[in-house]
């Protein structure tokens, strides 16, 4: 089963890629002017929720256990944030901002959405280029490591976390790697096939526009 709702069913691939494209530009034009920032910030959840919208209607097949899968990793994945927000002892010391949205628990719940998104995207690049299982897990993972890095330099200045003593622990990276591992292998392991083709631009663009951030906030 694959599902065929706007944009798939309206609009030629290359034109969806295309506003993927422009939709990131334009998000960083209006991060970095100061009288757009905070209307750029009111959005975020929506950008998320966006993309993950694109994401699932381009994948498939779609089967209960694909579906199980992806569940266990938005539930585990939000249920860690939870306890790491509220206790300090998964991540470090930090609290969410406003930026991504309804909280439940004092976490949004789109961080489950987060990791979803991230998994995803990243085993679909890096089953492309990588048949070994052993170096798909690693090196997926990597890739959301590399993610996270440059996401956690500007979370602040988005108002989505922020830590404690504005350090991130090392710690924080150690337990985001092990995390990723284990949903890249629950991806693997199930065989939940990620060859979608708007996954890569997605990772990519919201990468790049990271980037921009980085130099540029």
């Amino acid at each position: 089963m694959s599902l065929y709702l706007y944009p798939k069913s309206k609009l030629p691939l290359r034109e969806v890629q295309k506003f993927i494209l422009i939709f990131y530009t334009v998000g960083i034009i209006g991060f970095l002017i100061p009288y757009t920032k905070n209307i750029f910030i009111a959005i975020t959840p929506f950008a998320l929720l966006l993309g993950t919208y694109l994401l699932a209607i381009y994948h498939k097949p779609y089967s209960k256990k694909v579906l199980a899968v992806l569940l266990i990793i938005f539930t585990v994945g939000f249920l860690a944030e939870v306890i790491g927000v509220n206790t300090g002892l998964i991540f470090g010391d930090y609290s969410y901002g406003s930026a991504l949205g309804i909280k439940l628990f004092d976490t949004p719940l789109l961080i489950g959405i987060n990791w979803l998104f991230l998994t995803y995207t990243s085993v679909s690049i890096i089953s492309h280029f990588f048949k070994k299982e052993v170096l798909i897990v690693f090196l997926s993972s990597f890739l959301m490591l590399l993610y996270d890095f440059l996401l956690e330099q500007v979370a602040a200045k988005m108002d989505m976390w922020s830590w404690q003593g504005s350090e991130i622990p090392l710690k924080n990276y150690i337990t985001w790697y092990f995390f990723g591992v284990l949903f890249v292998a629950l991806l693997r392991v199930v065989k939940v096939n990620t060859k979608n083709p708007i996954a890569p631009i997605l990772f990519a663009a919201q990468f790049v526009f990271f980037i921009f951030l980085n130099c540029f906030l």
